[in-house]
């Protein structure tokens, strides 16, 4: 039985990284909710790339990460996010033939099913949202996501990552 030799993790992990960064990097206050999903949508790049090392598991443990780095309900982004890498690794293979554009919709989508689970336990908590911007991450995340998937394909490509 030949194996194949995982490389290029510290790559994977550093993407991470930096989109918790992005994620906490502070912003004038009237961009604050138009922050896009960074891990969110590193995470459904990674899904979609290499569905057998990056899955549920893990992003389950990126959103309890989350969920301390934003203080919010313990398994709370836990949720939304491994939700999301669900329908990325069951819909990949129809997904990364589209068109970026048209990626750009399904991430949209997606991330905005990740929000209404937010919203959802927030509603169980009795924290509705404040204003309609709650939705925008979503919206600028599908703006971002041609950009996002060709730096990550390009740093994919670089070292090797399979």
């Amino acid at each position: 039985m030949n194996e194949r030799r995982h490389n290029g993790g510290w790559v994977i992990a550093m993407s991470f990284v930096i989109a918790f960064m992005l994620t906490a990097m502070p912003l004038p206050e009237w961009a604050v909710n138009w922050r896009p999903a960074w891990v969110a949508m590193v995470l459904i790049y990674w899904c979609m790339a290499l569905p057998q090392r990056i899955g549920i598991g893990v992003a389950w443990l990126l959103g309890l990460v989350l969920d301390v780095q934003q203080g919010t309900l313990l398994g709370q982004n836990a949720l939304g996010l491994a939700l999301l890498a669900f329908i990325t690794i069951q819909t990949y293979q129809r997904v990364r033939v589209f068109p970026l554009k048209q990626q750009a919709i399904v991430v949209c989508v997606c991330l905005l099913l990740a929000q209404f689970i937010n919203l959802w336990i927030r509603g169980i908590m009795g924290v509705p949202p404040q204003h309609w911007t709650f939705w925008t991450p979503a919206f600028t995340s599908m703006l971002l996501w041609p950009w996002l998937f060709i730096i990550l394909r390009d740093l994919r490509r670089k070292h090797h990552v399979y």
